[in-house]
């Protein structure tokens, strides 16, 4: 699902090749207010920076479009004008892929922000079994192919949860997450589903020998029904596991906190998804969150760079800022200083490794 916080009428594609303010003959005229698109975990910091935002400066209020990290980026990276976003909201870092994209339709300065930390959640709806699960235990009850006993792969064969793991629950697998132009996706099979295979001696091997295979059998979800794809909309993830008793869901922390009342987070490795887990990395799935901005836009798009300032000030993103009471995890002190140098001095970033 395509989210949008804006008062425009314009739509947006998904890539966004199109822009609002286009004349019949296709040319661009000047966009007044501050786009971005991307990250559904960053959707709602990005929103709230944007009503407190809009509430101080008036004018156009910054439109936000929810298309998920990868939809976001490019869209981002289709080149510079109007017609593109002005701020790229991303899950996960940029890829080296996409900068190269972005340098190929001319948007050659990148600045990267990192707003925060999140966690991505394995929650079941409160009324549930507890698991305490392992990182082992996701990529053997969700990676469409395991070694057998013989060594060779074949297609998972598990059904139950206590087939992975004797000590969880007697359930059958059926996770709901994010589809593949998610951040939360891509940040779950490197958080979760990689590590879980490294713990596997055959993938360990293969992770050793053949990068390219590990990444092909550690980062390919099960499609038999076990996995389930929900969209970009993380609420209907977390709607769904109190409609469908015994199901989990993947989501990021900041809808588990919206949501204490109907589900609840469970455990990986002994570790429950916090504030303080989240902010220390003790919680095996924990990530940072990022807005890219489009330098070029700087000076162009009314109020872009004070709107970047406003997303990392300490009233918004600092401990106890009003970003954390939508559930973005801060970061520490110095860190969120130098994100704030970061959006004052604007230095384009090097391309990702």
């Amino acid at each position: 699902m395509i989210r949008t916080l804006t008062t425009t009428a314009c739509a947006v594609a998904l890539i966004a090749v199109a822009g609002c303010g286009e004349n019949a003959g296709g040319a661009s005229a000047t966009r007044s207010g501050i786009w971005a698109a991307g990250s559904s975990t960053v959707f709602p910091f990005a929103t709230r920076a944007a009503e407190n935002f809009n509430r101080a400066q008036g004018g156009t209020p910054p439109r936000i479009e929810s298309l998920g990290t990868g939809g976001g980026i490019q869209a981002f990276c289709q080149g510079v004008g109007p017609q593109t976003p002005d701020i790229a909201n991303a899950s996960r870092p940029m890829k080296a892929s996409e900068f190269d994209l972005c340098a190929k339709n001319g948007v050659t300065d990148i600045v990267e922000i990192k707003i925060g930390f999140d966690g991505i959640v394995i929650a079941t709806a409160r009324t549930g079994n507890g698991f305490n699960l392992r990182l082992a235990d996701l990529y053997t009850g969700l990676a469409a192919q395991i070694p057998g006993a013989n060594g060779q792969f074949a297609a998972n064969p598990n059904t139950m949860w206590n087939q992975v793991n004797p000590g969880l629950p007697s359930q059958r697998i059926q996770v709901y997450g994010p589809p593949p132009t998610s951040g939360t996706r891509d940040a779950f099979l490197e958080l979760g589903m990689a590590p879980g295979a490294k713990l596997n001696p055959a993938l360990a091997a293969i992770a050793a020998s053949d990068k390219d295979r590990f990444e092909s059998l550690s980062h390919t979800l099960r499609e038999d029904g076990a996995w389930i794809d929900s969209g970009e909309n993380d609420n209907a993830i977390v709607q769904t596991l109190t409609r469908t008793p015994g199901s989990l869901g993947v989501f990021g922390y900041s809808f588990l906190e919206q949501n204490l009342d109907t589900v609840k987070a469970e455990t990986i490795d002994g570790v429950a998804p916090t504030l303080d887990t989240i902010a220390d990395g003790s919680y095996p799935l924990a990530r940072s969150l990022y807005i890219y901005v489009k330098k070029a836009h700087i000076g162009v798009t009314p109020g872009l760079q004070q709107f970047v300032q406003e997303f990392v000030s300490n009233g918004s993103a600092g401990r106890g800022g009003y970003l954390q009471d939508r559930g973005l995890v801060p970061l520490p002190a110095d860190q969120l200083a130098a994100q704030q140098a970061a959006a004052q001095a604007l230095p384009s970033m090097q391309r990702p490794q």
